[in-house]
């Protein structure tokens, strides 16, 4: 029997590119850039952090260590952090997988380093 598919909310963290060079995560995910489609630019990590839990999103970021001191229970909504540097192709490939492969428990409450092994990913 498959994994039913689940939606993700994603919100992407102002560092990020625009969510138009992730076509594969826009075409699966609701995705919303915290600079770009709500208009918040230079708000704190904090502000952000607290707007995607409000709104149940998982917050896709450069900045891992500003966000790790964020992250605390498990009903938080979790930060998925990516490397800074490769191409948004990569990035939205990998992504993507990672998102199809696990439901929204998964991420609650956590920092996920984008690429890292399993056994390396961290709980907050």
């Amino acid at each position: 029997m498959t994994k039913p598919f689940y939606k993700h909310k994603l919100m992407y963290d102002e560092n990020m590119p625009p969510r138009t060079q992730y076509p594969r995560l826009n075409a699966h995910f609701d995705v919303k850039h915290v600079s770009h489609d709500y208009h918040q630019d230079g708000i704190p990590d904090e502000d952000v952090y607290q707007l995607a839990c409000e709104q149940g999103r998982i917050v896709i970021t450069i900045n891992r260590g500003d966000f790790e001191k964020l992250v605390g229970t498990k009903d938080d909504c979790g930060v998925i952090a990516v490397p800074d540097g490769p191409a948004a192709a990569r990035t939205d490939t990998k992504l993507t997988a990672l998102l199809m492969r696990h439901g929204p428990k998964y991420f609650r409450g956590r920092v996920i380093p984008l690429g890292a092994p399993e056994g390396e990913r961290q709980a907050a």
